[in-house]
């Protein structure tokens, strides 16, 4: 059993390329290696089911988070599942007891996720590290948008470094 816990936010569509399922596999991978029990949205679908597959065969904890209106979604490789009511409750108990927040490469739903995590860091509502992985420099449209947000004083440069952007499995690891 771990005493650390790492959230995911990733995407649920079976429809991306599976180099993000692979790149996904690779990272989950190191935070179990790492000592990491493993949260996600719960569902056996697109990266999201990557994550918890990875996470049972690397046999660490496995908590996955749906909100009810997701049923019959859920994988079934999850050593707990834990039923919300809405998609902000969602979000919040996902969270719940991790230390390490990480962004795959998503969609809006990621995002929504990295977003709030972020905010709450910001105002010292979740003291974890927020990690969105740059695969294939996925997230280079978002590192733009937050030294855009820097330059016009929306946010400073303590909150843009909030969020690391680790381009590979080495980088990655390395922050853990």
């Amino acid at each position: 059993m771990t005493d650390k816990s790492a959230v995911f936010f990733c995407s649920a569509s079976n429809r991306i390329d599976p180099k993000y399922t692979q790149a996904a596999r690779e990272v989950v991978r190191a935070a179990c290696l790492a000592g990491y029990g493993i949260v996600s949205g719960g569902s056996f679908r697109g990266t999201m089911g990557a994550v918890a597959d990875t996470a049972a065969e690397c046999g660490v904890p496995n908590k996955g988070v749906l909100p009810r209106f997701m049923r019959g979604l859920e994988h079934k490789a999850l050593t707990e599942l834990v039923w919300t009511e809405s998609m902000s409750t969602r979000k919040e108990e996902m969270r719940r007891g991790t230390c390490l927040a990480v962004a795959l490469p998503g969609g809006i739903g990621t995002m929504d996720e990295l977003f709030e995590t972020v905010v709450l860091a910001k105002l010292g509502r979740w003291s974890g590290k927020i990690i969105a992985y740059n695969f294939e420099g996925y997230f280079e449209p978002l590192k733009a948008l937050l030294r855009h947000f820097e330059a016009e004083k929306m946010m400073g440069e303590e909150e843009v470094a909030l969020v690391h952007f680790p381009e590979t499995p080495e980088e990655f690891k390395a922050l853990l």
